[in-house]
């Protein structure tokens, strides 16, 4: 099986790239830069090109070339969607789109999450832009028999990341060392919000088990973890991994949201509401696709890589500066 990927070396599409790789699979990843090219997961074959800048360059390298599945890991924005149905047209079996579980109703009217639950997120600009993305990409399906399968992934993460509420992603390991330090921590509300945590190579498992399914096109599929935790469980199991109870503040998320302009979007219009996936449709379609890796062995392997190298423990500087700025306005609207 021919196989493109539009990025390949992220969190979630490296762990993609390997596994396709295991099976045998002939994997082009597409990158914009040389030094991309050089991480590239063994086996694969590097295309070196910026698709957002350079796409009629793209054109003329994919010229006379056919892909059984090309997946686009890096396709925000409708205009984005526009660019890949002129460059994949004709020129693939199955065009794999990655949006968002986020682009799922906000709040949402039911907890249990299905494929079927409305796309509707009006706080964060991103998951509407999935949304506009996903409607397009369906719009060309129905008239002009694009090949598109829907992918909505919700928090997934790897050795690499340490995906907490109110965290760092450039930086998982300042959360870490603040709990180290006994320093306090904030989980948004009460800390009883569900939440979904899905290990890289189990959304893997699921993924490319998809590649190739002709039943699959004109399909929507998330892809998570059947494992719910509460946020608080999910600090607790942190602090169970370190030897150290974390020092949680729980804070309204409204008084998050007012110091960080981001936490609109990625809190309000997502984590601080309770989701519960209903993984019944990617069973159906992927039988193999079990999730083995626990929040409880994922975080001790992430927190075991981050140690194991002291340059993987940078510190988030403005983050523990933004964190001490809510903690205080809290203190100070509840002295005592």
């Amino acid at each position: 099986m021919k196989v493109l990927f539009i990025g390949g070396t992220g969190l979630i599409s490296i762990a993609c790239s390997e596994l396709a790789l295991q099976r045998g699979m002939d994997l082009t990843i597409l990158n914009r830069s040389v030094s991309t090219k050089h991480s590239l997961p063994q086996g694969a074959s590097g295309l070196i090109c910026d698709i957002h800048a350079e796409p009629e360059k793209l054109r003329d390298l994919l010229q006379g070339q056919h892909f059984d599945v090309v997946v686009d890991w890096i396709a925000y924005t409708a205009e984005d969607i526009e660019r890949d149905i002129r460059l994949f047209g004709g020129k693939t079996g199955q065009f794999i789109f990655i949006s968002s579980a986020s682009a799922y109703q906000k709040p949402p009217a039911h907890y249990l999450i299905t494929e079927q639950t409305p796309l509707e997120n009006p706080f964060w600009q991103y998951s509407r832009d999935k949304i506009a993305s996903e409607k397009r990409l369906m719009e060309e399906y129905r008239k002009n028999g694009f090949p598109v399968t829907i992918i909505r992934p919700s928090l997934t993460y790897g050795l690499s990341q340490i995906p907490l509420v109110m965290g760092s992603w450039s930086h998982p390991y300042t959360s870490i060392e603040r709990i180290k330090r006994g320093q306090q921590v904030i989980v948004p509300g009460d800390g009883s919000s569900l939440w979904v945590l899905t290990w890289n190579g189990d959304f893997a498992k699921g993924l490319v088990g998809l590649f190739g399914r002709q039943d699959a096109i004109g399909e929507a599929f998330h892809i998570t973890s059947d494992e719910v935790l509460t946020w608080d469980q999910i600090y607790q199991e942190v602090g169970r991994a370190l030897g150290i109870a974390p020092n949680i503040v729980h804070i309204p998320s409204d008084l998050i949201a007012a110091y960080s302009e981001r936490a609109v979007g990625s809190l309000i219009g997502d984590k601080a509401n309770s989701v519960v996936f209903d993984n019944s449709k990617i069973k159906r379609f992927v039988p193999q696709f079990v999730c083995e890796v626990s929040w409880a062995e994922g975080v001790r392997r992430a927190i075991a890589w981050h140690e194991a190298d002291p340059v993987r423990q940078g510190i988030d500087a403005e983050s523990n500066q933004l964190w001490d700025t809510i903690l205080a306005a809290y203190a100070r609207a509840f002295p005592g």
